[in-house]
């Protein structure tokens, strides 16, 4: 069984002082904040160094890294909490968004869950013998199969959303509403631009 890397202390990072950090300071909680110029010059170079054209692309500033470095992390922590109460996050997904959207076709599930029909109806399946959905024929076209949540579904959800409310907390504890509004925005901008 591979072993997860530990994560890095965040109080355990050392803060640069203000002499160090060029021009700028430190904010409340110690975080160095660039003066304005300074920000807008890292600004513009930022956008450069996340291209993988230019002659200074770094990785560490290329957004899709952080966004795929940034899911998986998520996604590890999941399966470790999921795995307690016998559930994995292909699974969640699912009947979290048919909890949403009762009934969905198994397509509009996988639509919404960017996940491949095949891997989907699989999901979809293991969750029917586990009682948790049930399917049926969608009346206006015999072709479409559609997937309603149980009750015993709707139980498991309430299990689920305790395991995901409480990584959301950690991870999002020191982040404002505002602040989780503007990153909510920016990633739909960047999913729409794909």
């Amino acid at each position: 069984m591979a072993r997860r890397a530990t994560r890095p202390n965040p109080a355990a990072r050392s803060v640069p002082s203000p002499e160090k950090a060029g021009s700028g300071g430190a904010d409340a909680a110690g975080r160095r904040v660039a003066s304005p110029a300074a920000r807008g010059a890292s600004q513009a170079d930022a956008k450069h160094r996340g291209d993988p054209a230019n002659p200074d692309f770094k990785v560490a500033d290329w957004p899709f890294y952080l966004i795929a470095r940034t899911a998986r992390r998520y996604e590890m922590d999941m399966e470790e909490a999921l795995r307690r109460i016998d559930m994995d996050v292909p699974s969640w997904r699912a009947i979290m968004l048919v909890h949403e959207q009762n009934p969905s076709s198994v397509s509009e599930i996988a639509d919404r869950a960017v996940t491949r029909l095949s891997t989907m109806t699989r999901v979809i399946q293991r969750l029917e013998k586990r009682g948790l959905v049930k399917l049926d024929i969608r009346a206006a076209d015999a072709r479409v199969t559609e997937v309603f949540i149980t009750a015993h579904g709707e139980e498991i959800v309430e299990q689920v959303r305790a395991v995901a409310s409480r990584i959301y907390q950690s991870v999002f504890k020191d982040m404002s509403a505002t602040e989780i509004e503007t990153l909510n925005s920016l990633l739909l901008r960047v999913f729409n631009n794909l």
